[in-house]
């Protein structure tokens, strides 16, 4: 196979809707490891990715672009992409662990905007007059959850902003998806093993080990890591960017419901006000989507 980048085909949007649904879901696997530490499972996440992936790029015959991949301009776009990707994903522990969950979510919801945004100003994407209406109804309803949580605002901008330029940049990095995700967890498997490292030399010891279905689960979290990280750069080179960032507002809606219906937590006005604005902007969105691809297949 040979090492161009990803084709623009169709089916960028099943593939956004498939990632942001298991990232909304996450939360039910995350209530069977949260004895783990989190730092500690990040690390695991990392090692557990690379063997997975390396596997898939054996079985699907993509040395080349694997080899393609390591070259300097590529790998260095890379190296910069899995740097954003752990600034992400360590934050989004240190909150949870410090108990800033409420934080998180509202950096989840920040998070498409500045994809819509990203898309306009470094990727040359134009939004139509319904598209910009949609954000900004879109932006009213992420400021009502912004507002009751200024102290914590940097850690919303954060997860937000870094996983919006890991976007951009896996969008831009000329490789294939598999391949570019390959490099990301080879670029970080030194620093991981020195966490899991410490995390051994501690009094309490590693996690992993402990128990035979509680190692089974954190050997789990290289499939949950790389899956959805495997679709979203594939969305992410085969639709508009500011389309993938208005697809992303279900992982934070579907991480709401499981709030409200499994975790029993309370449903506050300000986040009633939020949901609601934050869904008539999605369906304003698809609704002008749809009428421009309508035109588009309509005879001349």
């Amino acid at each position: 196979m040979s090492a161009s980048p990803d084709p623009k085909p169709q089916g960028g949007l099943a593939l956004a809707i498939a990632t942001y649904t298991i990232w909304g879901l996450l939360p039910l696997y995350l209530m069977f490891v949260r004895e783990v530490p989190p730092f500690e499972f990040v690390g695991w996440r990392i090692v557990f990715t690379l063997p997975l992936c390396l596997l898939l790029v054996l079985a699907l015959r993509q040395g080349a672009a694997l080899r393609a991949a390591l070259r300097w301009p590529v790998l260095r776009l890379l190296m910069l992409s899995a740097v954003l990707i752990a600034i992400n994903w360590m934050i989004y522990i240190l909150a949870v662990q410090t108990g800033h969950v409420l934080a998180t979510s509202i950096g989840y919801y920040m998070n498409p905007l500045a994809n819509v945004l990203a898309g306009t100003l470094f990727l040359g994407e134009r939004l139509s007059q319904r598209q910009w209406l949609a954000v900004v109804l879109a932006a009213i309803g992420v400021s009502f959850l912004a507002w009751d949580a200024l102290d914590t605002l940097w850690i919303s901008l954060t997860l937000a902003i870094s996983f919006s330029a890991y976007g951009v940049v896996r969008k831009l990095a000329p490789v294939e998806s598999l391949a570019g995700l390959s490099v990301e967890t080879l670029v970080l498997q030194l620093p991981a093993l020195a966490l899991l490292a410490w995390y051994a030399a501690q009094p309490a010891g590693s996690a992993f080990g402990r128990e035979l279905d509680l190692s089974l689960l954190i050997v789990l979290s290289g499939v949950i890591t790389a899956v959805p990280l495997l679709m979203f750069a594939m969305a992410a080179r085969r639709m508009d960017y500011s389309a993938l960032g208005m697809v992303q507002f279900l992982s934070p809606t579907i991480v709401f419901f499981l709030g409200l219906f499994v975790f029993n937590e309370p449903l506050k006005p300000a986040q009633l006000a939020c949901f609601v604005l934050i869904w008539t902007a999605i369906a304003v969105f698809i609704w002008d989507l749809w009428r421009k691809r309508s035109a588009d297949k309509a005879p001349a």
